[in-house]
């Protein structure tokens, strides 16, 4: 019997036991958990692990609404919005790209969305919830607090299905419930459907239903690229364990609901299709990225920054070798990976080295983190750096916008010294990572003797196929066993 199915009460980990860094912290209130208790299997009562995660992500949610208090009361206007720090697409596109005027991307004629195709028909769809007509700021403020409402629906069911994935450490999902950053990147864009549509497909596929998996991660990709990143992780554990026939299904899936989702479009109106693929091919280094940080620079030192065409060949390029060398990493280490943490690896070589990182992005990765490398006070160091990076893009978006006073603007050195310091962290989480691959004992998850509560098909499965060097065959090593026999 694999592990994952077992049924029935089982103890959980404690975090107050568990993390060393959390347990500096509970002295005040009374201390980490006696060895005695048993979390998991007497009944908590009403609080229960996951009714205590929807109360922190319904906290974390009002502070997500009080960072933007000061547009929620004034209006996003440039540059006020970057001075105020709570600038948001979703005021900004129901404006500009007509939604406010009636505008349904991919379904208006002659309508175009630098989007994916389900988060167009997303945005049009909330916008017929706002009452009235026109793109005024009043139905604009609307706009947002409808989209502010289901994006938080969309954060609880990311916690709880992060929390189910976790398997005896339920507790891990707190990171994504009260992460920092997604307190302060929310409800800046419909980034968090598109996590909450990756880490279901991730739970669909650790319970064992391939093709459900597939769906949502085919429906994720239809509406942001990075969740079909998750199937690399999935084809590199099918080829070391040999069962191709749950990637197969997976891959299979995905790719005919992305079909399902896009066909109709492609055919309807391609070149509307299409505006997304040519509007990311041809926008030059996006803020953030290390492109951009780069040419700024480059630029700063009198140099000539690299082109949208530079970039496009090398960020795929950059981003191929990443994921080889991750295959090599998976395929070679001495035990098998946990596919959390592959696709953790593989997400964040992606944000790396791709050609933009808006603030949002960081939601891709806090699941991954919570189930790739639960210890808070990675999390946290990787935390303070993206919160210092999403306080640093807005003030010098507002001094590019606005050309006020020097005192209130954040010159490019500063915003170059936060993008490395994002890109730093993350290099630093994904280095914990690989020691944990490299060195199985001491992954927090599998302390506890599990081997990969995200695995599904592949938890507890074989090794079947590896890339390991032969070592040589030592005569004492075989002169031993006949010895003893003797």
């Amino acid at each position: 019997m694999q592990p994952n199915s077992r049924r029935g009460p089982q103890r959980i980990v404690v975090p107050s036991r568990n993390d060393p860094f959390l347990r500096r912290f509970t002295e005040g209130i009374g201390g980490p958990m006696g060895r005695h208790a048993a979390p998991g299997i007497v009944s908590p009562g009403f609080f229960t692990v996951e009714r205590v995660l929807i109360l922190f992500t319904v906290v974390a949610a009002l502070l997500a609404v009080l960072v933007k208090t000061s547009c929620r009361a004034g209006g996003w206007n440039t540059p006020d919005h970057f001075y105020a720090a709570c600038y948001s697409d979703w005021p900004e596109l129901f404006r500009t790209r007509g939604l406010g005027e009636g505008v349904f991307p991919f379904l208006t004629e002659g309508s175009f969305f630098e989007y994916p195709v389900l988060l167009g028909l997303l945005a049009g769809a909330t916008a017929l919830l706002v009452p009235g007509e026109g793109g005024t700021a009043l139905r604009s403020l609307q706009y947002f607090d409808v989209n502010a409402v289901l994006a938080t629906a969309a954060w609880m069911a990311t916690v709880i299905a992060t929390m189910r994935l976790a398997g005896r450490r339920p507790w891990d999902a707190a990171m994504v419930a009260l992460a920092p950053a997604a307190i302060l990147s929310v409800f800046i864009n419909w980034d968090i459907f598109a996590v909450m549509l990756a880490t279901l497909g991730m739970l669909a596929f650790a319970r064992n239903r391939p093709v459900a998996a597939g769906v949502l991660i085919g429906l994720g990709t239809a509406l942001k690229l990075y969740p079909v990143l998750i199937l690399g992780a999935v084809l590199v554990l099918a080829l070391r364990t040999l069962r191709l026939r749950p990637a197969v299904l997976a891959f299979a899936a995905a790719a005919l609901t992305w079909l399902a989702v896009n066909l109709p479009f492609m055919l309807r109106d391609y070149e509307s299709w299409r505006f997304f693929l040519t509007f990311t091919g041809d926008r030059p280094a996006g803020y953030s990225s290390v492109w951009f940080a780069w040419n700024l620079t480059v630029e700063r030192a009198g140099g000539t920054g690299v082109g949208a065409e530079f970039i496009n060949v090398w960020a795929y390029l950059l981003f191929a070798l990443a994921c080889g060398g991750i295959a090599v990493l998976a395929l070679r280490a001495g035990r098998r990976p946990r596919l959390a943490q592959l696709a953790f690896l593989i997400v964040a070589a992606f944000i790396l080295t791709n050609k933009v990182y808006s603030p949002q992005f960081v939601l891709w990765l806090i699941p991954l983190v919570a189930l790739a490398r639960p210890r808070w006070l990675d999390f946290l160091i990787w935390q303070f750096f993206e919160v210092m990076h999403w306080w640093a893009i807005w003030m010098y978006l507002a001094k590019e916008t606005s050309g006020g006073a020097a005192e209130n603007n954040l010159d490019s050195p500063y915003y170059v010294l936060a993008v490395l310091g994002h890109v730093l962290a993350t290099v630093y989480l994904m280095y914990r990572v690989v020691s944990d691959i490299l060195e199985p004992d001491g992954d927090p998850v599998r302390r506890g003797g599990a081997d990969d509560p995200q695995g599904g098909p592949f938890d507890g499965a074989p090794d079947r196929w590896a890339l390991r060097r032969r070592r040589p065959v030592s005569l004492e090593t075989h002169a031993a066993p006949a010895k003893e026999a003797q």
